[in-house]
């Protein structure tokens, strides 16, 4: 990276004219990283936000923010021009939180001042610690009028993305959850896959002057998912029910040559080095009878809110197909079957109840009670496998399912929230049954779905 010519140093970088020495070196190093907006780790992505420019300055609206560090402002607005030095020390400075440690000697006004001003209420100033060693927090109190102030603030000041976030640091670091069962916060909040996990969890305590509004956040978010995932998946399995219904006589557009050829290997013709297929294997055209029998069964324990939010949505897409016969079944200690509720996603996700223990044995005894067809069965189980049940009687039944032909998926996680916890001893005794445990995300989720109605292998993402 090129240093520029006035050798401008980090905030509160000592500066020494000799060469050489330790003391330059260090604010060599330190300048680089402000340079290049890289933050030490780990930071909340609120104020990872701030440090790397996608949170604009002042004089920028909060919906330019990804091109803020990159682009100047919209064409009509006043911008200051503002030199690379003083936007570093300007970042530097609401990273970290102000008074005289920070050591920038940077003062914010306006907007900058307000948006110091969100980010401390949640996160608080510098290290937690304040003079004396006194304990610092957030700053951000627990009654309805000020969180709903914060709330607007936040969406005024960050782009969605990293607001989302930040609602849900404010929940679980200071305990907002209550102010959530009241109708007004609700239609302040930023509504994502996240929000709605923690409505669910309130469900039973949410008195029902919110009950409307918490179902209107929550149509909200099923009704976006559902616009992102709905066709690609009924493509993508509409495809996979096509091939699997094989035929003997295809025409020439309908032939899948890898399997003709896999069954042909023994007319090889070495001289002539081909194959004359004796047999032809095609793809055959699903019809509007049911082909497969699709089989959910989702831990609702309160860590598995966000797959409880997606698989539900995913069986109400698979549910509106004709050749797929599904059936959703929730658990904890005890087993719901919600397939009478599949028509309306929301109905199902209200119709759970996040928490509690976790009894896998249990609900894959009633899963198993519901098989009519096992060859034309997928089964997903959706866990992180902490079982409170018979952990023996669990695995026999996996084996017992797959070895009367059922095709037996089990996902230690259906969102996007990256590695999640889980039992790894249930997860190797699962592999060793030939049912591998893997997380997966909602875009990967129709391409795990089709592998396992045409049974072949699954993709399974490499760990990360």
């Amino acid at each position: 990276m090129t240093t520029e010519s006035n050798d401008v140093t980090a905030p509160g970088a000592p500066r020494t004219d000799g060469q050489g020495s330790d003391t330059r070196d260090e604010a060599a190093k330190i300048h680089a990283q402000v340079s290049s907006a890289q933050v030490p780790a780990p930071l909340p992505v609120a104020v990872q936000a701030v440090a790397s420019g996608a949170v604009p300055a002042e004089g920028q609206p909060a919906d330019a923010a990804a091109e803020a560090a990159t682009t100047p402002g919209p064409a009509g607005t006043s911008t200051t021009a503002v030199s690379p030095a003083d936007e570093r020390l300007r970042r530097w400075r609401l990273v970290l939180g102000g008074e005289a440690a920070d050591g920038t000697g940077c003062a914010l006004s306006g907007r900058d001042a307000a948006m110091d001003g969100a980010l401390t209420a949640l996160y608080g100033r510098g290290d937690g610690k304040g003079q004396a060693g006194k304990e610092r927090s957030a700053g951000l109190g627990a009654s309805a009028p000020s969180v709903a102030r914060w709330l607007g603030d936040i969406r005024t000041y960050f782009p969605s993305s990293v607001v989302q976030v930040m609602q849900r640091d404010a929940i679980d670091r200071l305990g907002l959850s209550t102010l959530l069962l009241e109708p007004e916060m609700l239609e302040a909040v930023e509504a994502d896959v996240h929000l709605v996990g923690t409505l669910l969890s309130l469900n039973k305590a949410m008195p029902e002057t919110t009950k409307e509004t918490a179902r209107a956040v929550v149509r909200k978010v099923v009704e976006d998912l559902e616009k992102r995932l709905a066709t690609r998946t009924r493509a993508t399995l509409t495809g996979a029910l096509d091939r699997s219904a094989r035929i003997n006589r295809p025409r020439h557009h309908d032939i899948d040559w890898n399997r003709t050829i896999s069954a042909n290997l023994k007319h090889y013709l070495p001289e002539y080095r081909t194959i004359v297929p004796e047999r032809l294997v095609g793809y055959g055209r699903a019809s509007r009878s049911v082909k497969k029998e699709v089989v959910l069964c989702i831990d609702q324990s309160g860590s598995m809110a966000a797959s409880v939010v997606y698989a539900s949505v995913f069986g109400a897409v698979l549910a509106s197909m004709r050749s797929i016969d599904t059936r959703l079944v929730v658990f904890d200690t005890a087993v719901v079957d919600l397939t009478d509720q599949l028509d309306d996603p929301v109905d199902v996700l209200f119709g759970t109840q996040l928490g509690g223990g976790t009894d896998i044995n249990r609900a894959l005894a009633y899963c198993q009670s519901q098989i009519t067809r096992p060859a034309e069965t997928v089964m997903v189980l959706i866990s992180d496998l902490y079982e409170g049940g018979i952990r023996h009687e669990m695995l026999k039944r996996v084996a017992a399912m797959k070895a009367s032909g059922v095709q037996f998926v089990t996902l230690l996680a259906l969102s996007d929230e990256g590695a999640p916890a889980y039992d790894r001893e249930h997860a190797a005794a699962l592999a060793a049954l030939g049912a591998p445990a893997f997380a997966c995300t909602p875009d990967l989720f129709p391409e795990v779905m089709a592998a396992a109605i045409e049974k072949r292998p699954l993709p399974i993402p490499d760990p990360v």
